[in-house]
């Protein structure tokens, strides 16, 4: 089948090489443009703009699914169009331009989590089980008829890039799976049931530590955002990252905030129980274990913000 792809992160790039390797023609994919990037901010493509160079497959890069975009997009001739976290909407008339229309893989189990951050709100809210599915890209959020879709169960003390890391995997395989029933005709698209909610894109207030949270709450938005936008507190005005954490098996009774230290650990109280801090990093200074973060203070008493 003739494809056009439409991807950016990395967790798009496993089903771009999945689709090729599935013997599919693709024949464009569409990538957000080449972005500053580490301390130089030097430009550079997106992962699936690499991968695509890579696998020889012509590149359009745009920030804007415009006019111009279409045009380039509806000349290839696509049979269907497959987007994988591209980061931009797509509407009439290039959702039409394919023959076949578009198909999103999204990873969460709709109607639970439309939107660009799936993964994250899923964690910060202590989902046990997510997934991916597969569904027929309409105007309206995340809203089409599901294809197909699959579970996963989300490991107790994985990050959320952890977890899109596996779900990339997974839908990859589910993507390739939807695409041949589309093409011999056996897919069938449900629409979705249940009550909707909704993932916006997280913002760093989102990644800030309510240290007055029950203990799993503030372990959840940990995981949940980590590796973006990084779970933070503010301790002494500056502010801490907070890369790891976990819960605290010991009774130590903590105020909301207050850090102590355990053996060469270093503990941080909550709205419930204390929990230790695993990795963090310091404004300005390479990240490293809590407890030697905690030692280099070299002060009696601390209460962080939040």
């Amino acid at each position: 089948m003739r494809l056009v792809f439409a991807g950016t992160p990395d967790a798009a790039v496993p089903a771009l090489k999945v689709l090729t390797a599935s013997g599919h023609d693709i024949a464009l994919v569409v990538s957000r443009p080449d972005a500053p990037k580490g301390r130089r901010r030097t430009l550079t493509p997106s992962p699936v703009s690499r991968a695509a160079d890579e696998l020889g497959i012509p590149v359009l890069k745009t920030a804007r699914l415009d006019e111009a975009a279409t045009e380039a997009i509806a000349a290839v001739g696509a049979d269907l169009g497959v987007i994988v976290a591209y980061g931009g909407l797509v509407r009439e008339p290039l959702l039409s331009a394919p023959a076949r229309g578009w198909i999103n893989l999204h990873f969460s189990l709709l109607p639970r989590w439309r939107g660009a951050a799936p993964v994250q709100h899923a964690l910060i809210n202590g989902d046990d089980v997510t997934g991916a599915a597969v569904f027929q890209l309409v105007p309206e959020l995340d809203a089409g008829d599901v294809f197909e879709a699959r579970e996963y169960v989300v490991p107790p003390e994985a990050s959320a890039g952890d977890v899109l890391t596996d779900l990339a995997g997974l839908g990859a395989e589910l993507l390739r799976d939807v695409v041949v029933g589309i093409e011999d005709g056996s897919a069938r698209a449900t629409p979705q049931t249940g009550e909707a909610s909704l993932a916006p894109k997280l913002d760093l207030d989102d990644a800030r530590i309510r240290w007055a949270d029950p203990a799993p709450a503030v372990l959840d938005r940990v995981r949940g955002t980590t590796p973006e936008p990084g779970a933070f507190t503010t301790v002494n005005g500056t502010r801490l990252k907070v890369l790891a954490a976990r819960a605290h098996g010991a009774e130590v009774i903590l105020r909301p905030g207050e850090f102590a230290a355990a053996g060469r650990s270093v503990l941080v109280g909550t709205g419930t129980t204390a929990i230790s801090l695993d990795r963090v990093q310091p404004a300005g200074r390479s990240e490293m274990s809590g407890g030697d973060w905690w030692r280099g203070l070299r002060v009696p008493e601390l209460l962080a913000e939040g």
